[in-house]
């Protein structure tokens, strides 16, 4: 027995855990029962995924998330696509959230009103039962037919606080939500149109077994790989997008988030299927050299596989070597420049500049002292410390360089980064 809400007429009565949404300027509240603000989708990144969605050729239909949570996206996708939707949410308390949540969306743009909010359900079920979903949906809307199905999302629960786990413990399992829904899915020319919201700690061999449940259902369907970060060099969000949500000729996608909530995101499109491999660079090790460029990426796009594609975009024609590939570093060293004439592509640059000194030092508290003399003679002010050290040292080096270097009259910004594999420390001037 499914129970449905109406987003129209929904009400927050029960529900205590809600938030204002910063990347919405505060402007929306959201609603989030069982705990679930830490998994909601922030509504920034969800308008951009959305966006990109809004470039495609989806059929006629309803936009349909059958695991909800707060209905964040499911509202995005809605207002972007000009849909109406039907979410699917196990936990009733959360459905009912969901359903509030639409309407604020809908309250928030003026669209109370529209066809698509008086289409628009949230059932409270077992959203691996497409039979079910639609022959209620249907019945309570008084349809001649099962609602046609224009684009289904998925947002399984998974572990949480773990770096790792199986595709078994999401909550719905694909395998399962594919079978339950694959006869209700609309086809459009490429199929039909999916966005599978998976863990970003997904390995590659767990992304082949994704593609490996969607062959089982969909053999060969077009596909693109989504990696998506709002900074910090992490991954947020990875997604496999299916079908009529996919782009020809694109097999991989890395979408930055920028800090500002009025700016949109920073694209960067292309790569290999992830059957031909992880897409990750190649490490040489070369001895450093003063006067050569140091770069340290985001590590979000190297993680995506597109990295070297995006180098080519802000480099002359000059060979680049990968000193560091894995981690929160991935390192380059280079001859030019990097062009970095499009803020967004700065957003991609850790650090940038130019080797002046070598210094085989071990750093620790110990060889602060000799550091920051070799750093005095190159009229450095200020330098960022970006090497690998444990987390309750680095702090401490670092404020022992700026108590140093602020008793003195520098006018260049720096930052120092160490040779993979050796302790040559590498004391790079910032451009």
């Amino acid at each position: 027995m499914v129970e449905i809400f109406n987003p129209k007429t929904a009400v927050s009565a029960g529900l205590t855990e809600f938030a204002p949404d910063s990347t919405a300027a505060g402007e929306l509240v959201f609603f989030h029962a069982s705990q679930g603000k830490p998994l909601a989708t922030p509504w920034q990144v969800a308008l951009a995924r959305s966006n990109l969605l809004k470039q495609l050729s989806l059929p006629e239909g309803y936009i349909l998330d059958c695991a909800c949570g707060s209905g964040i996206q499911l509202g995005a996708h809605m207002a972007l696509l000009q849909r109406p939707g039907i979410g699917v949410e196990l936990d009733r308390m959360r459905a009912q959230a969901s359903a509030v949540n639409l309407q604020s969306i809908a309250m928030y743009r003026n669209e109370m009103d529209t066809d698509r909010m008086q289409k628009t359900r949230i059932i409270a079920g077992d959203g691996r039962d497409g039979a079910t979903v639609c022959a209620a949906i249907a019945d309570h809307l008084e349809l001649e037919q099962f609602p046609n199905i224009a684009l289904l999302h998925l947002d399984p629960a998974r572990p949480r606080n773990s770096r790792t786990h199986g595709l078994e413990e999401m909550e719905p399992r694909l395998d399962e939500v594919f079978k339950g829904w694959a006869p209700y899915l609309t086809e459009g020319e490429n199929g039909p149109a999916l966005l599978l919201d998976l863990s970003p700690r997904l390995t590659h061999d767990q992304r082949l077994e994704v593609e490996t449940m969607v062959d089982a259902v969909w053999k060969g369907i077009q596909r693109t790989w989504v990696w998506t970060s709002r900074g910090r060099g992490r991954v947020d969000r990875l997604a496999l997008w299916l079908g009529g949500a996919a782009t020809a000729g694109v097999a991989r996608r890395f979408v930055r988030i920028p800090p500002a909530i009025t700016e949109e995101a920073h694209v960067v499109s292309g790569g290999m299927r992830i059957h031909s491999g992880d897409g990750l660079p190649t490490p040489v090790q070369s001895p450093p050299r003063r006067g050569e460029r140091v770069s340290i990426l985001d590590a979000a796009l190297v993680e995506s596989g597109l990295a070297d594609e995006w180098v080519k975009t802000v480099t002359k024609s000059e060979r680049i070597s990968w000193s560091v590939v894995e981690g929160r570093r991935p390192q380059i060293h280079h001859q030019h420049p990097l062009r970095l004439e499009d803020s967004m592509d700065r957003m991609l640059v850790q650090a940038t500049g130019r080797v002046v000194a070598l210094a085989r030092i071990k750093l620790d508290l110990d060889t602060v002292d000799q550091l920051v003399e070799l750093v005095l003679e190159h009229d450095i002010s200020k330098m960022t410390v970006r090497v690998p050290l444990a987390p309750d040292v680095q702090p401490k080096i670092q404020g022992a360089i700026d108590r140093q270097l602020a008793r003195r009259h520098g006018r260049r910004e720096a930052f120092v980064v160490q040779q993979p594999g050796d302790e040559m420390l590498l004391i790079c001037i910032a451009e």
